[in-house]
């Protein structure tokens, strides 16, 4: 195994090296507006925009953050997750009322929404801006990121088809949006949403169904690191029970330890071959 030297700006479709790379740009996005910078120029992209929220606690946080780094040949937007055991109980909330979806395709997380609104315009701007030589655009995110990342997604397919994004990548993703989003997702995006899961990762359990749900798309890991599509649901199970049995005594929950983004770059690095 060797870890790949560079992401490769000339990518138009899903690879293991390419989804290895939107996995670090979705952990960059967890850094300070100098470490992006320093991080932008040495992956040789030319170009960084910062979007920032200004919404009030308690949910979405109120520094809801995001970047865009823009090449000659990529356009990369990453939105910024939040704490594991944050995200859990916020999403436990089955009370939390639903949002309009993009161009009033059914309805998302009320917190989802309101936290997309608060940057959309400033992701907006930049990728119009920025696009200006026909650059693939991709969109990645981990945890609240992931949603975020989707949604922008959406957002761009429905509402801006000019800046429809090439690619997403979703790590360790809450359900985001009912049936009525989830099936045009599946119809419009095909092979460009790629939603990643960790073994027994709690977040894409939450929030509790009927209301909301994913898109079909899943790329899963399994408990011995290998990465899989999706399973039959019995094989499942039966894969996160050795995942739950597999460190009796580690300090924190499976299903928060699986959810940490250092797990899922460490599977796909593993799984580059």
């Amino acid at each position: 195994m060797s870890t790949p030297s560079a992401i490769d700006h000339r990518a138009t479709e899903h690879s293991p090296h390419h989804a290895y790379w939107m996995a670090r740009a979705s952990d960059l996005a967890h850094q300070d507006e100098a470490t992006v910078e320093r991080e932008a120029a040495a992956w040789r992209f030319g170009a960084v925009r910062h979007h920032r929220s200004r919404l009030t606690p308690p949910f979405p946080p109120a520094d809801t953050q995001a970047y865009t780094l823009a090449s000659e040949h990529m356009i990369v937007t990453a939105f910024r997750g939040t704490e594991p055991a944050r995200i859990r109980d916020r999403l436990s909330d089955a009370s939390t009322p639903p949002w309009p979806g993009p161009a009033r395709t059914g309805y998302v997380h009320h917190g989802f929404g309101r936290a997309l609104d608060s940057v959309f315009p400033s992701v907006r701007q930049a990728l119009a801006e920025l696009r200006d030589n026909e650059q693939t655009v991709w969109f990645t995110g981990h945890s609240l990121g992931g949603a975020l990342a989707m949604l922008a997604g959406c957002r761009t397919l429905l509402e801006e088809p000019g800046l429809r994004a090439d690619g997403i990548h979703t790590f360790g993703q809450p359900r985001t949006c009912d049936r009525i989003l989830a099936a045009a997702c599946d119809k419009e995006f095909k092979d460009r949403l790629h939603r990643y899961v960790n073994n027994n990762d709690i977040v894409p359990r939450l929030p509790p169904e009927p209301v909301y749900t994913h898109a079909a798309t899943l790329r899963y890991i399994d408990s011995a690191g290998r990465l899989r599509g999706s399973m039959p649901r019995l094989e499942a199970l039966s894969d996160r029970v050795k995942g739950l049995t597999a460190d009796l005594f580690a300090p924190a929950s499976d299903g928060v330890r699986d959810h940490l983004m250092g797990r899922y770059i460490t599977a796909l690095e593993r799984n580059l071959g």
